[in-house]
């Protein structure tokens, strides 16, 4: 089943897998420690799953080439993507009025993800592997794999 993966930028980054059927598969963090170690890094997290057909990263900068780089070495559709763009998409503007609330706001919605797409609750979800969930569930909205937000993570 093609995939999807969503990384939440930084040396300790963010990642949320998706499938096809626009349901989270697995998610997580993964601390890099250093652009060196990120570099050796983002080769093996984008082999892992042998079916990813998009990248979407959410920053900037010279971190942001690295992933850029690599998906574009193996075939990868690679997007960046700011945060405001998938928060203005996802969440509501009175919760985004700072980046505290967004983040408290963000790891309610990612639990709710977790749990309609079945996947494993956490014990603790930072704040980097939340963020990296919405940005993929933006992400299979974004290509089609899901055509609007599904009822059970509306919120009226």
């Amino acid at each position: 089943m093609p995939a999807l993966l969503a990384v939440d930028l930084g040396l300790r980054t963010g990642l949320a897998l998706y499938g096809s059927d626009g349901r989270l598969r697995r998610y997580g963090s993964h601390n890099f420690g250093s652009a060196a170690r990120l570099r050796r890094g983002v080769s093996a997290v984008l082999a892992e799953p042998g079916d990813l057909e998009w990248v979407y990263i959410e920053g900037g900068g010279p971190l942001a080439d690295i992933w850029m780089r690599e998906a574009e070495r193996r075939g990868i559709i690679a997007r960046l993507v700011s945060a405001e763009t998938w928060r203005r998409a996802i969440l509501y503007e009175r919760e985004q009025r700072n980046g505290d609330q967004a983040k408290r706001v963000a790891d309610t919605l990612a639990r709710r993800v977790i749990v309609w797409s079945g996947a494993p609750r956490p014990t603790a979800l930072c704040h980097d592997t939340a963020e990296a969930i919405l940005i993929g569930l933006w992400g299979v909205l974004e290509v089609g794999w899901l055509d609007r937000l599904p009822d059970d993570l509306r919120r009226w």
